[in-house]
């Protein structure tokens, strides 16, 4: 794969000279890591799904990592290959990334909610080489999906299942054969060891072309971003990352694989959601970071409070992906007894802002945050002019963690000469430098963390032959932050109800965390005099027929 990263280049020699970017990989962490604490617990895996958990320190890690890497190039991977990844937050992940990495070959995380539809474009437009996958997870064969889209993908040579069976599976390929004793080892890892500007990770994000965007990033914009929101949270090698957030998102990424890695800390990883197991993992494990969504942040407040068990040792919990509500921060407080904290930040750049740990508790209810270091904030109007204080706007974002650019479409970069990236988000800017997130320019609704791709659900809606007109907005609730209505305007004489507009969704593949909860059926949508739907009428529509 030729990768058009034309973001990086141009900012190289700033980012050097001001610190930001310090040429080291992964690779380089995970040497060190193997070097100074080769027997400290690295990792820790906790599967509700498979029962059983794994611990690995550092050095069995590295060890692990290196025969998976030799697997791979026996496959054929080489330098600049895809690598798709689909599993959940199980031990595999960290060792596929960290094997990827070892031979230069590119990561791309792919959520596990993904089916068909998804999957079919993403590694058809990643030219994916691999495809690894669990064999089933939450009841549903991913390995015999797979299998089915692959005579549709050329690029598509192996598909491994890890728990499969025969000699695809995961185990047979990657890391039941010695691989690294074999008398080329070495010299296979170290004629793909990749460079700190190469592209490492591919990561797909959805927007409002109704197709998914491959964002490249490499190790110098990945961790330009990690170092300084480590330091800002005062993590240091005796921490421990509780992480359930999916690691196919940037906030697993990032914060619960390669942060732990860069800090020689111990992650704790989670498969399955479940606030029980995660509080008990907390204590057991001694956690004393996490970083999630605020539903996640519910419930385990919720979860504490109502058992009595305290959770001493968390000190502190990064929420981001939607607002916290006030009372929420209150609450998770008082429950957790852990510093709560509001971020925001994209796929395209991770974490661009937080609070800091000594603001006081109410600036993480009612802002976004301040720009991490390396970071620059913007608030502008439609001809791109500053905005005072206190005025919403479009919000840009520049500095040291912007990404590379998107995978052959380098036409939607929205970044300017002056290296500005238009994030299509509506925020304001308050006299302290602290950001609020008051709405999106781009369609895209983010319903518990997760970005619905709105344009992509109402092309399918378009398609119902009962439907003349649709349009899917977003309504606020408390513990997902969003939720999603479909409203649609039938053709005379037809009809629609939920079940059947779900049962049309579903038989075209559509992810289930991408469906609609709501619908509502209209005579006329609202419109401008040139037929524009108004959508933000339709949110005031949907907030008010909730109840």
């Amino acid at each position: 794969m030729e990768f058009d990263a034309i973001l990086i280049p141009p900012r190289r020699a700033s980012m050097i000279r001001q610190g930001y970017w310090r040429d080291r990989t992964i690779n380089d962490y995970l040497d060190s890591c193997v070097a100074d604490v080769p027997d400290r617990i690295a990792l820790v895996a906790a599967s509700l799904e498979r029962g059983a958990g794994r611990r690995l320190t550092y050095r069995e890690l590295a060890s692990l990592a290196d025969r998976a890497a030799i697997g791979l190039s026996r496959l054929g991977v080489v330098r600049n290959d895809v690598v798709s990844c689909q599993l959940p937050n199980w031990w595999e992940f960290t060792v596929t990334y960290l094997a990827c990495s070892r031979i230069g070959a590119v990561m791309n995380p792919l959520m596990h909610i993904f089916r068909e539809r998804e999957l079919s474009f993403m590694l058809a437009h990643a030219r994916s080489r691999v495809a690894i996958v669990p064999k089933r997870f939450r009841g549903f064969d991913f390995e015999r999906m797979l299998r089915g889209l692959q005579p549709d993908l050329p690029d598509l040579s192996h598909v491994l299942a890890v728990g499969g069976e025969g000699p695809d599976s995961f185990e047979a390929r990657l890391t039941a054969p010695a691989w690294e004793s074999e008398p080329d080892a070495s010299d296979v890892l170290a004629r793909g060891r990749p460079g700190p500007d190469d592209v490492m990770q591919l990561i797909y994000t959805s927007g409002t072309t109704g197709e998914p965007k491959g964002v490249m990033h490499s190790a110098n914009t990945a961790m330009a971003n990690i170092v300084p929101y480590a330091a800002r949270m005062r993590l240091g090698g005796d921490d421990v990352v509780l992480m359930a957030s999916p690691m196919a998102h940037q906030t697993g990424f990032l914060y619960g694989l390669v942060m732990p890695i860069m800090l020689q800390a111990r992650a704790v990883l989670l498969d399955i959601w479940d606030p029980g197991r995660a509080a008990d993992l907390t204590r057991d494990e001694g956690a004393t970071f996490t970083m999630a969504s605020t539903p996640f942040l519910s419930d385990l407040a919720r979860t504490v409070s109502q058992s009595g068990k305290a959770v001493p040792s968390l000190r502190t919990f990064l929420c981001a992906g939607a607002p916290i509500p006030g009372p929420l921060v209150e609450q998770a407080r008082a429950a957790l007894g852990a510093k709560i904290v509001s971020a925001w930040g994209m796929t395209e750049n991770g974490a661009v802002t937080t609070t800091l740990l000594d603001d006081e508790d109410e600036r993480s209810a009612s802002t976004d945050g301040c720009p991490l270091p390396g970071m620059e904030v913007r608030v502008v109007d439609s001809q791109g002019r500053p905005l005072p204080a206190g005025t919403i706007g479009n919000l840009l974002v520049r500095g040291c963690s912007n990404f590379g650019g998107y995978l052959k479409r380098a036409n939607l970069n929205s970044t300017d000469a002056d290296g500005w990236f238009d994030t299509g988000d509506l925020a304001s800017l308050d006299e302290r430098g602290y950001i609020r997130i008051s709405g999106r320019s781009k369609d895209v609704i983010i319903r518990g963390g997760e970005n619905i791709p709105v344009v992509e659900i109402e092309a399918l809606l378009y398609r119902h032959p009962a439907v003349a007109q649709a349009a899917i907005v977003g309504y606020p609730d408390e513990r997902l932050g969003e939720r999603a209505c479909a409203f649609v305007v039938t053709r005379p004489g037809q009809s629609l109800d939920f079940a059947s507009m779900i049962g049309f969704l579903k038989a075209r593949k559509l992810a289930t965390e991408y469906l609609p909860e709501r619908l509502e059926v209209l005579d006329a949508m609202p419109a401008t005099p040139s037929g524009k739907i108004q959508k933000f009428a339709l949110r005031e529509m949907a907030k008010q027929r909730r109840n």
